[in-house]
């Protein structure tokens, strides 16, 4: 999402004099102006996904206020609060720079900085100039363009071909309900859901949409589904049974991967063979020295196996 964030001004210094009984000629007393809001980015653990931006394109913190007589400096501007997910990522549209890469629950930034308020007069009041006649205006707010980008967080990313059973899959492990039909693309947004495999222990696994050869180009909307993958601690690579030439399927993948981040080559990984049910006695190829296991969501057939591998991986990894 692109965003714009405008910082409130900062209040204008205040040019005034004592005037009281008995005091004919008092001094300088002009207050300060109040600092200009801030605009500030907050994680919000209640939320999944950058949808509420789409609707709010523009956030502007408030303006300090005016410093008064009688040394009254102006009240603070408000500041203001955007709440995005877990996994966001703020780039300085302008510069290209990141700015904060917000990943646990309770980080936040501020994006752009209210102006300082100006001071008022009885600030420059001097042995040779009792009595100075101006005052500083309010410096101005930063005025930015941001880009938002959401990358999933996650222990467990799940990565194949469309339609290889990554949601059916997530549907048996968890409380997930993602859309599942026979077509490719039926996932178009990575899907979360929480795998428990004890009375008090779990990990979050990632169903991320189908890619395709050429993704890391760009290819079916790759470049936006292979980074929801750069958090991930543990791979698992879905490969339908009955493929032709299942070392290659991986290898393609596994490839891919690679074009987009090169830290993939480290990330632990398991090979799962979904559609067991519909070949139960076809070899298992050895792919490397990677753990290789056969698995039907439908049938329920080698998903404790699975997940005691999974678990197994995370554990060792941290």
């Amino acid at each position: 999402m692109k965003i714009k964030v405008k910082a409130g001004d900062g209040g204008k210094g205040c040019v005034a004099f004592r005037r009281e009984k008995h005091i004919p000629k008092g001094g300088p007393s002009g207050g300060d102006g109040g600092e200009g809001g801030n605009v500030i980015v907050q994680v919000d653990p209640n939320l999944f996904s950058l949808q509420d931006l789409k609707y709010h394109k523009s956030y502007k913190a408030s303006n300090g206020i005016s410093g008064q007589g009688s040394n009254k400096a102006g009240s603070d501007g408000e500041s203001v609060v955007i709440r995005v997910p877990r996994g966001t990522v703020i780039v300085d549209e302008q510069s290209k720079k990141a700015i904060a890469d917000l990943v646990n629950d309770n980080d936040s930034c501020i994006v752009a900085q209210g102006g300082r308020g100006g001071r008022g007069n009885m600030n420059f009041a001097t042995p040779t100039n009792r009595a100075p006649r101006f005052a500083e205006p309010g410096q101005p707010g930063d005025e930015k363009d941001l880009i938002f980008e959401l990358k999933v967080v996650s222990d467990v990313g799940l990565v194949g071909f469309p339609n290889s059973g990554k949601s059916t899959l997530l549907s048996k492990l968890t409380a997930a309900r993602p859309k599942i039909a026979d077509y490719q693309f039926t996932t178009l947004s990575p899907n979360l859901g929480i795998v428990k495999y004890s009375d008090y222990r779990s990990f979050v696994m990632a169903d991320i949409p189908g890619l395709i050869e050429g993704a890391h180009l760009g290819k079916g909307l790759g470049h936006r589904f292979l980074r929801h993958l750069e958090r991930t601690k543990v791979l698992v690579f879905l490969i339908e049974i009955n493929s032709d030439n299942i070392p290659e399927q991986y290898y393609i993948l596994d490839k891919e991967l690679n074009n987009h981040l090169k830290n993939f080559q480290s990330k632990p990984r398991i090979i799962a063979l979904t559609k067991w049910d519909l070949q139960p006695e076809a070899a298992i190829p050895e792919i490397e020295n990677l753990k290789v296991v056969p698995i039907s969501s439908i049938k329920g057939m080698g998903l404790d196996q699975l997940v005691n591998e999974i678990v197994l991986l995370l554990n060792t990894n941290g």
